[in-house]
């Protein structure tokens, strides 16, 4: 009998620990992130905001509030031709030589330590896993807890705190092992995913949909033109939001977009890169931890509808600690209890007119959101 819900985990993905701006960084992009941020680190160590207990903390309370009823699964690492069907043969050799140092990667701060590599592989690997449980029978449902985060990274580089994009990994591993024809994916981090649309941008077999705080904020993409290209026009499905957004634009987006788009589309699978990184806190958009819940809900809907259940979720951002713990803990109950009872949200209306617009313009250029 399948366990409701399983967690995919190992420690080693706590042996990235990418340097912040320590006195002893001393390469080109310290230098370069130093004069960008000033007097930021002028008189102190600049620690990087992707640090190991960002993950170690959530693990911790998963385990605490764990009835026994979580399926606790322990992944390898992703072997190299898993990761090249995602991305290219160049990257791969990038990361080779990346293994075992220690080093600032980009002025945005994209980072490696001595274990960073094989954190990332392994990373890769458990949103695999994650995919491979729900099809074997195992688990309804997977969340897989990973970092290094992947939705930044594109085919052929790093960026944003990212080395492999594990979503999109995991998604062509569903096509090439278990016979999955389409795949529909839901990313709901504040910043958009700009490595998953540029993956994917001209599959037709993939759908995109990501709602996310619009430009200038980081990486500043995922404008509402931005549809895809050829055979793939109108499967790439972005909802930039203004700041200050709250709960129920988020909700509008996913009733008036995302859920009449994956109804048309169909897939086999629904993955989520889930971001606990829009509350407050993070200073993009005003996110209540109780919306994720609302979320997992609408998502988990979807999958007993149109998939047979098949979903799979893998962590992406978030930097505040409380936040992230409150945050998985709502979607986690939904998953491991689905239909129970939704907390209530907050009634702020910004973003709703800009989800509206977003709408509008989405059914003129998507066939899958045509009357």
């Amino acid at each position: 009998m399948a366990a409701p819900l399983a967690v995919v985990y190992h420690d080693e993905m706590l042996e990235h620990q990418p340097p912040g701006l320590q006195p002893e960084m001393r390469d080109y992009h310290s230098r370069q992130l130093r004069a960008r941020l000033g007097e930021l680190v002028a008189s102190q160590i600049w620690l990087h905001p992707e640090r190991p207990e960002r993950l170690s903390s959530l693990v911790e309370h998963v385990h605490e509030i764990d009835d026994g009823s979580l399926l606790w699964l322990t992944p390898e690492r992703a072997d190299e031709t898993t990761v090249r069907r995602a991305h290219t043969g160049g990257h791969m050799q990038r990361l080779d030589k990346l293994r075992g140092r220690k080093r600032m990667l980009s002025i945005d701060s994209t980072a490696v330590s001595p274990g960073s590599v094989d954190a990332a592989f392994r990373a890769a690997g458990a949103v695999c896993t994650a995919v491979d449980a729900v099809f074997d029978g195992r688990a309804a449902t997977a969340f897989a807890l990973v970092r290094p985060p992947g939705h930044h990274a594109n085919a052929a580089h790093y960026q944003g705190f990212c080395l492999i994009n594990n979503v999109a990994v995991a998604a062509r591993h569903a096509m090439a092992v278990h016979g999955v024809e389409r795949v529909l994916i839901v990313d709901w981090d504040v910043h958009h995913g700009n490595g998953t649309a540029s993956i994917f941008e001209d599959d037709p077999d993939v759908l995109f949909f990501d709602v996310h705080r619009g430009a200038p904020c980081y990486p500043g993409s995922g404008a509402l033109e931005d549809v895809g290209r050829g055979r793939a026009r109108g499967t790439n499905l972005n909802v930039p939001l203004p700041a200050q957004t709250g709960d129920l634009a988020v909700l509008e987006a996913f009733d008036r977009i995302l859920i009449p788009a994956a109804r048309r589309f169909q897939p086999g699978l629904i993955l989520v890169s889930a971001g606990f990184d829009g509350t407050r806190e993070h200073l993009a958009c005003k996110f209540s931890t109780e919306l994720f819940a609302h979320l997992t809900d609408r998502v988990q809907r979807l999958a007993a509808e149109l998939c047979d259940g098949r979903l799979a979720m893998a962590l992406e951002g978030g930097y505040h600690l409380e936040p992230m713990r409150e945050g998985l803990a709502h979607g986690l109950r939904m998953l491991g209890n689905p239909g129970c009872e939704l907390p209530p949200l907050q009634r702020s209306r910004i973003g709703l007119p800009a989800v509206r617009e977003a709408a509008d313009a989405l059914a003129e250029r998507s066939p899958l959101l045509r009357d």
